[in-house]
């Protein structure tokens, strides 16, 4: 039979690359870890990995049963500590995930009280920026998912919390800066200043520059909103963010909003969780919360 250890062996193999590292993060002997997967492979009549000089690489088999340890091992975790919250008479662990860098400030004014409202509950955030948000959620990874491009899907459930708008920010003395709204075209001589995801995932691209054949003359990275905040007050470029943090983070700063395009770019903020748990007290407490409190 395939049990939960087969499966967390080669989970680890993968990820640290040795049976010796392998045996060492789930405490084990290299030996016995050795001797675990032997009898796996003789009862199965497969080979799971293979020697590469001082590597391994997965077979075939492997690479399939990987796929399976990485879908069933978070699930059996997330069971195990509701089971452990159960025993211990905890109300349960809330583990968020965030799609959206500008969130952060948002879910710390959400944190605070939710921490005071339900002391019981274990509160971990995960930023989500590089990894699928969508495909944590259905993995168990995360409970709950803060995104702005929710997706339909019959076991999740998307909450919108409040709407915003995407807005061009410019330093005060920018040529730009003496209209109201810009076209795809007005950037093309700008140094674009975004948050560092993929293209697709930026709707400056994709619902304006794009479909209007348009690109700046450069694009950069910042890593965080205050950064990017910086570089456009220093006259180094523009940016695209949530309106809502012209009110707060650019208070006082030179810096001037446009709206992109005629109608602007609307978005929402969204809070998915699977289908079923948005009655689980802890949860629906969350989402209560983040309702009233909006932006």
């Amino acid at each position: 039979m395939i049990d939960r250890q087969h499966l967390a062996i080669l989970r680890e193999v993968s990820r640290r690359g040795s049976v010796t590292a392998a045996a060492e993060k789930l405490n084990v002997t290299q030996s016995a870890l050795s001797h675990t997967i032997a009898k796996f492979e003789e009862r199965h009549g497969i080979k799971i990995w293979m020697k590469t000089g001082r590597g391994l690489r997965l077979t075939q088999a492997g690479e399939y049963l990987l796929t399976v340890a990485e879908r069933v091992l978070p699930q059996m975790e997330h069971a195990q500590r509701v089971l452990s919250d159960f025993a211990l008479g905890r109300r349960g662990a809330l583990r968020v995930g965030m799609e959206c860098h500008p969130c952060q400030r948002w879910l710390t004014r959400i944190a605070t009280p939710y921490l005071t409202q339900w002391p019981d509950v274990d509160f971990d955030v995960r930023t989500a920026f590089r990894f699928d948000g969508v495909e944590a959620l259905l993995g168990y990874e995360i409970d709950l998912l803060i995104t702005p491009d929710p997706v339909e899907t019959p076991e999740l459930l998307f909450t919108p919390v409040f709407d915003y708008e995407l807005v061009l920010m410019v330093h005060e003395a920018h040529p730009l800066a003496g209209q109201t709204r810009v076209q795809p075209q007005d950037l093309l001589d700008e140094e674009l200043i975004t948050v560092p995801v993929t293209l697709e995932r930026l709707d400056i691209y994709t619902r304006f520059l794009v479909p209007a054949n348009c690109r700046p003359r450069q694009h950069r990275t910042a890593e965080t909103i205050d950064l990017m905040l910086q570089l456009v007050c220093a006259g180094r470029g523009v940016t695209v963010l949530p309106d809502w943090l012209l009110q707060e983070d650019a208070a006082g700063l030179p810096i001037h909003s446009l709206r992109l395009g005629d109608s602007g770019i609307q978005k929402s903020i969204n809070l998915g969780v699977r289908r079923g748990e948005e009655t689980t007290s802890y949860i629906d407490g969350f989402l209560k919360l983040a309702r009233e409190m909006g932006r």
